[in-house]
């Protein structure tokens, strides 16, 4: 990740955070609508379940300057999420959907430079997830 794609991140999730609770309900709407073979894996309340995934997201976010310290929680949630039966193709169900949320949510400041440095951010964190789930 470069150091523009970092800001452009931090950037644009500022404008996120202020309108976090929706974002999570376009997220898991436009997830389960897309891909409702992942509705199982949720059996808890949908919106303490959009809180974790919003500080989840943040703390990423703040680790972008750091990502050795984001290591080893990532691979232990990646490990967690396979024992709730995600599979690895899951990880890019996800991926589009957060990416819409994101376009959604930002309008006009999602430009092609923000969905790349999100893309680019979205794959080493998922690829870590992964990795930590050992598929």
């Amino acid at each position: 990740m470069t150091p523009e794609q970092k800001a452009l991140v931090k950037d644009s999730w500022a404008k996120v955070l202020p309108i976090q609770e929706t974002a999570a309900d376009l997220f898991y709407n436009r997830l389960f609508s897309e891909y409702p073979e992942v509705k199982p894996y949720f059996k808890g309340d949908m919106k303490e379940q959009g809180s974790k995934l919003m500080a989840m997201l943040n703390t990423a976010v703040i680790g972008l300057d750091n990502l050795e310290a984001l290591i080893a929680p990532l691979k232990a949630s990646g490990k967690a999420h396979k024992g709730y039966g995600v599979k690895a193709e899951d990880y890019d169900k996800v991926g589009a959907s957060f990416l819409w949320t994101l376009e959604q949510g930002l309008g006009e400041a999602f430009t092609p430079e923000v969905k790349e440095a999100w893309s680019v951010t979205y794959t080493t964190v998922a690829s870590v997830m992964i990795d930590g789930a050992e598929y």
